[in-house]
């Protein structure tokens, strides 16, 4: 082992190891929950488990993973190359549609899915006359395959794409110039090379899967997330949900450490685009291409917001009971503002110690700091309830806590987009600013950070927009008569009150679209990578 590639390669300030610390051993509260609550009783209750739900539930769950991840990348690949090498008009249109769909959580698409292809819902209404009384079921395995399918695409779209857009081209432009076929030119350069980008994508498709809790609620299929609530709701014991929610994170950390390394794979394997695109012309293929890309976005994006619509509009008509909105707006809002700036402030020294300083301590915070990736929200918020009912009662039902969980699950979100920003940055600058007699704090509020203003930017809004999104961590810590936007449309769904539901959804969708649709049009998709 190279020793001295762990060792710092300069002395980090001690102000920067304070907050950077304080992010990790905010990320162990979960991990220490898990160990402690599982094991209180011994091991009989892991025993119970592996005897009676976890094969089956493991078996589900990982299977319901690797189908919505195949899907993804159906849907992912083309649309990326289409809109990075293809002479489609309105790329950059194209681009922002498909990845809106970021701003659209999993339960609100479900919701959608049930409403219009459900066996009684609005298509089998419109083909009635033609005969058709009853469409499929949509419940169970397919219809949540097909949900998260539509809701968790964009994220392998924006590392595929982000692949692409940054790929040196001379081969595909040499393969071309020869007469081979864009097509055989894809699979011959252009998809080896995609490899390590596609990899991620599944990792990252099979990571939001495994996490998932309110489709898979809606749609009636057990996976571990769905069952740990139902754990946690039916019993006054909490042992059970705390053993699943361990197992469930044991199998899933061992899925993160395959994507980290994935992830320094890809960044490796990355090449700087030495020279503009020449965009494939399709020819009479571009009726198809604009075909494919339509029915993605009318899935995704306008499947979900025109079943909403839809029932605002019935509801209007009906002078349906409209919950208060203008409340749950402002404490989603304010909770998605803090919560991000919170969250930043505390990623921003992680990241700048592993990327600037280096050394055996700062890439272990940095490890540590994404151990939360890899427990769902359900888990982190059992995990705050144990910790403010035993130690931190001041907190416990208060909007701090519920801070403190976005805190948890989200610093690895900032800190991907922080470090990817940091990496690419000219060391010697701070070293300049540091011959000047300016101290390490003095360089980095001087230079570093104004040079690292688009990452932090790009933290903000994707932390923004994830917080904006939470559901279970908001249900379950959220103080009581504390509405927000996520909450409103739980519990007026579950209640069948779908009109009521669909204007905080279509509010929710609108807020949370502004980040995602900024950075896409900016061209910032890089950023949404994590």
């Amino acid at each position: 082992m190279n020793w001295a590639a762990l060792r710092p390669a300069r002395k980090a300030p001690a102000a920067l190891w304070l907050p950077g610390l304080l992010a990790v051993a905010l990320t162990f509260i979960p991990v220490f929950y898990l160990a402690l609550r599982s094991t209180e009783d011994g091991w009989s209750p892991w025993s119970r488990a592996f005897h009676t739900s976890v094969p089956q539930l493991l078996q589900r769950s990982l299977w319901l993973a690797a189908v919505v991840a195949l899907f993804c990348v159906a849907v992912a690949v083309p649309a990326a190359w289409l809109t990075t090498r293809a002479d489609i008009p309105a790329r950059r249109v194209w681009s922002v549609l498909l990845t809106v769909p970021l701003a659209i959580p999993s339960y609100i698409t479900a919701l959608a899915v049930v409403a219009f292809l459900g066996p009684k819902g609005m298509l089998q209404g419109w083909l009635e006359p033609l005969g058709v009384d009853r469409l499929p079921e949509v419940y169970g395995f397919w219809g949540a395959a097909f949900t998260l399918t539509c809701a968790g695409y964009p994220y392998v779209y924006l590392v595929v794409r982000a692949a692409l857009a940054s790929a040196d081209t001379a081969e595909e432009e040499a393969s071309r110039s020869l007469g081979v076929s864009p097509l055989r030119t894809f699979f011959a350069i252009t998809l080896p090379g995609l490899v390590p980008a596609l990899a991620a994508g599944i990792l990252l498709s099979v990571l939001y899967t495994l996490s998932d809790f309110g489709a898979v609620s809606l749609l009636n299929y057990s996976t571990f997330t769905r069952d740990i609530f139902i754990e946690y709701q039916s019993s006054f014991d909490r042992t059970g949900a705390a053993v699943l929610g361990a197992i469930l994170g044991l199998v899933t950390l061992l899925i993160l450490t395959s994507e980290l390394g994935v992830r320094s794979w890809l960044a490796r394997g990355r090449k700087r685009r030495q020279a503009a695109v020449r965009l494939v012309p399709l020819g009479r293929w571009g009726v198809l291409a604009l075909a494919f890309l339509s029915i993605a976005v009318s899935l995704a994006l306008v499947l979900p917001v025109g079943v909403l619509i839809y029932w605002l509009i019935n509801g209007l008509r009906a002078n349906a009971d409209f919950p208060a909105l203008a409340p749950a707006v402002r404490h989603s809002v304010e909770m998605a503002l803090a919560g991000a700036a919170i969250t930043v402030a505390l990623a921003f020294p992680v990241a700048i110690l592993s990327a600037r300083y280096g050394g055996l301590l700062a890439r272990a915070a940095e490890q540590a700091a994404y151990i939360t990736h890899a427990l769902p929200g359900l888990v982190v918020a059992l995990a705050l309830v144990f910790f403010g009912i035993r130690y931190a009662t001041g907190l416990y039902q208060t909007v701090w806590m519920l801070l403190l969980a976005y805190v948890i699950l989200f610093v690895p979100n900032a800190l991907s987009a922080l470090r990817g920003t940091l990496v690419r940055q000219p060391a010697n600058l701070e070293d300049a600013a540091a011959s000047l007699g300016k101290g390490p704090l003095m360089a980095i509020a001087t230079v570093t950070a104004p040079l690292a203003r688009p990452g932090l930017a790009a933290a903000f809004a994707l932390v923004f927009l994830t917080i904006m999104k939470e559901l279970p961590a908001t249900l379950i810590l959220s103080p009581p008569g504390y509405q927000t936007l996520p909450g409103l449309v739980w519990s007026r769904s579950t209640d069948a009150l779908y009109a009521g539901a669909a204007l905080p959804a279509l509010a929710l969708i609108a807020v949370a679209a502004i980040p995602v649709g900024l950075l896409a049009w900016k061209g910032d998709i890089g950023a949404l990578e994590s």
